[in-house]
């Protein structure tokens, strides 16, 4: 691509590099260089002008802009029409996006001119949200550099749909019903939100036997239990009682805060989830980053949670510091 201060009798058919005002009309960057703006530059006084002129072989930065997006758009996934040189990519329905973060930097590594953004992999989006942009820095680019570029695509995973939970909490003598009542609303609204039907609701003593006796009966696809105590060894109250309901406890704790005193299990076909503290607050937490994967129908294991540690840091405003941090 050309690009450059041109004299005027050269300039016809270039674009304008930059937007500009001749005799009070403002010109806006990108107008084809015309008979009419050549004479308002004569007639204003100027010899030359800023432009760009395609080379033979480029791409104008639409067409490079919508191949590039095309070849990302993975399934479920919307490509809209490029507008300066910009094409948004959008999710069809509402689930996980997966993406392969070293063909993005690959992408983007292999020449300047492209510019490739996402959400990080594995956000949670509705269907109509924004999932990627390209954008062309340059007016056009090589064609050949289009040919060498291989982005994988990006996709989203759905989150199933009739999937139903269970929720059972325990409760000790002093726990309040207005709590339980907390629990209950926040729980189910954090479901509905990746279409999962909370289709029932139980409250039992916090105890070993009482609490492994209602799991036996569970027939729910997946099973939230909110322990009226924070769970803090695998003997605990919730997954000891996971254990004698004939369940399995995968993993007690995860490397996500908050969020840390998850515990993950099973019984049956079923996922069991022991809720950390925090679930009882609407406020984003590891719980989270376990159900969308749940909701999306990804294998979700110790290692899986093992490897939330990266990003497992979450925004924590609102909640207290334990201690406070003074730059010296």
């Amino acid at each position: 691509m050309i690009f450059g201060e041109l004299p005027l009798a050269d300039a016809q058919g270039a674009v304008l590099a930059h937007s500009i005002t001749i005799a009070g009309q403002r010109l806006a960057k990108g107008s084809m260089v015309d008979q009419a703006i050549l004479q308002a530059a004569r007639d204003a006084g100027l010899v030359a002008l800023m432009v760009a002129r395609a080379e033979p072989g480029d791409v104008a930065e639409a067409d490079a802009a919508s191949a590039i997006a095309h070849r990302l758009a993975g399934a479920h996934i919307k490509v809209h029409a490029p507008v300066h040189g910009r094409v948004n990519l959008h999710a069809r329905v509402a689930g996980l996006l997966l993406l392969d973060p070293q063909s993005i930097t690959a992408a983007n590594l292999a020449s300047e001119a492209v510019a490739i953004s996402t959400l990080a992999p594995l956000s949670p989006v509705a269907a109509g949200a924004m999932l990627a942009t390209v954008k062309i820095i340059p007016f056009a680019v090589p064609g050949t550099l289009l040919a060498e570029l291989s982005p994988h695509p990006l996709e989203i995973v759905p989150f199933r749909l009739g999937l139903s939970a269970l929720l059972v909490q325990t409760r000790l003598p002093d726990t309040a019903p207005k709590l339980l009542a907390k629990t209950t609303a926040v729980t189910a609204a954090r479901l509905a939100a990746l279409g999962v039907e909370m289709v029932e609701v139980a409250a039992v003593d916090h105890d070993v036997a009482a609490l492994a006796a209602v799991l036996r009966q569970a027939t729910a696809s997946l099973i939230l239990i909110a322990g009226a105590a924070a769970t803090t060894d695998r003997r605990d109250v919730v997954p000891a009682a996971i254990t004698l309901a004939g369940g399995t406890v995968e993993r007690v704790g995860m490397p996500v805060d908050p969020g840390n005193l998850l515990v993950l299990g099973s019984l049956g076909n079923a996922m069991a989830i022991g809720l950390p503290g925090c679930a009882k607050s609407p406020k984003r937490n590891g719980l989270d980053l376990v159900l969308e994967r749940f909701a999306a129908g990804l294998p979700v294991g110790s290692e899986t949670l093992a490897g939330m540690g990266v990003g497992g840091l979450l925004d924590e405003a609102g909640r207290p510091v334990p201690w406070a941090y003074s730059a010296r």
